[in-house]
């Protein structure tokens, strides 16, 4: 039968500590009892609820911990756990020094956002650890959340969320590698090998949907053909005839075009690669570039919203290409543009990887190729905007060759 009236307490004293020789646990009341093991050793341990959990505190080995140390260790344990804390949990922030992951995210955010130019990018790279890490393990020491901590946080949005999963991972571990850097932590970061504790994901599409080029011209033909704004057909021409990407040419500012030299010159902090670049414009482009002018009253933005004071939105293309019955993106006409190049004629590989603005990643070619081949590529948009311009009823379309 269970004992009525108060829990017993204090039913040990220091001697009858120090005498117990066999093993077994024995209690001194409320929930703290002595445990000695086979080989003689003892140790304290607290039996209570935590947070509705019968949960085993260990408070220390007798031969450091006094049993007035570990009474009072008891009581401050099972006062937070009444109070509805967890004890662990507060006893691990103590005995660390490490910063929070919260602490260490928004230190990592800060630190990384200097470099980054997409404020965009900036933004969400901390929302989204917000929402899925922080409400889970954001108050907990960078150095003591391992693999089932990222595991459960992973695992709520791995299938549902795929692309945003693989962002929160990369990012928590992102926090973590600088925590280990900065010595609040130790060991293999968690997130390598996690996703073998996870569900195989749909295969993701490696590569924007592209348009065949021989079908370029009759999509521009048609293209000019829809009742879309004025400005946003002429911005999407162009931005295929420059085989450019969408935030470039939406971004575009009258500032950057000069009609003299026939050349848009895009700023580095706009440029993926971080450079400079010079794209040479062709009749066809310059043609647009004027019309455009006429539409715009001079503004900012080379092709503006209705609004006129602000860009075209970067969905303003796709929400084109669905009208038009197209599964298509509008970045996938680089990769058309590219197909073409090679398939079509005769300009050397480094001039179709320069009219891209893509890096040389060969080094030693990289030396040589110092700079940016701007008459060879102007050659190059030149053929390429006949190409793609030409008449779809046209039976002959003559391809420049070059020995470039």
């Amino acid at each position: 039968m269970k004992q009525r009236g108060p829990h017993p307490s204090n039913k040990l004293s220091p001697l009858a500590v120090k005498a117990l020789k066999k093993p077994g646990r024995y209690s001194d009341g409320n929930g703290l009892y002595i445990v000695v093991s086979d080989t003689g050793s003892k140790k304290w341990i607290l039996r209570t609820v935590v947070q509705g959990r019968r949960t085993d505190i260990g408070l220390g080995g007798v031969s450091t911990t006094t049993l007035a140390t570990a009474r009072k260790k008891a009581s401050e344990m099972r006062e937070i756990a009444r109070d509805g804390g967890n004890p662990l949990e507060e006893r691990r922030k103590a005995r660390s020094n490490a910063p929070t992951f919260k602490e260490a995210a928004i230190q990592v955010h800060v630190e990384h956002s200097k470099t980054w130019k997409n404020e965009k990018h900036a933004a969400q790279w901390i929302s989204t650890l917000k929402q899925y890490a922080f409400p889970l393990f954001g108050e907990r020491p960078v150095d003591q959340i391992g693999t089932p901590e990222v595991l459960n946080a992973l695992s709520k949005i791995w299938l549902e969320k795929p692309e945003t999963a693989r962002r929160v991972r990369q990012r928590i571990g992102t926090v973590l590698d600088w925590a280990k850097a900065a010595g609040h932590r130790s060991g293999d970061n968690p997130i390598i090998g996690i996703a073998k504790g996870l569900p195989k994901q749909p295969k993701k599409q490696s590569h924007h949907a592209a348009l065949p080029y021989p079908e370029v011209s009759t999509f521009i033909t048609d293209l000019r053909q829809t009742d879309a704004n004025e400005s946003t057909r002429l911005a999407f021409e162009f931005l295929i005839l420059t085989a450019t990407r969408t935030s470039e040419v939406i971004l575009a500012e009258w500032s950057e075009i000069d009609f003299e030299k026939k050349a848009w010159t895009i700023p580095g902090s706009r440029m993926k690669a971080g450079r400079k670049y010079r794209i040479p414009l062709t009749p066809r482009c310059i043609e647009i570039l004027k019309r455009a002018q006429e539409l715009s009253d001079r503004g900012l933005f080379v092709f503006p919203s209705q609004s006129g004071k602000k860009p075209l939105s970067t969905m303003v293309f796709l929400m084109m290409i669905r009208r038009m019955g197209k599964e298509i993106t509008a970045h996938g006409f680089r990769s058309s543009f590219r197909d073409w190049a090679a398939e079509r004629t005769n300009f050397s590989r480094e001039v179709c990887e320069m009219a891209l603005a893509h890096s040389v990643s060969d080094k030693t070619e990289a030396a040589y190729l110092r700079g940016d081949l701007f008459d060879k590529r102007r050659e190059l948009m030149d053929t390429w905007a006949a190409y793609a311009s030409a008449d779809k009823n046209d039976k002959v379309i003559a391809i420049r060759q070059s020995t470039a």
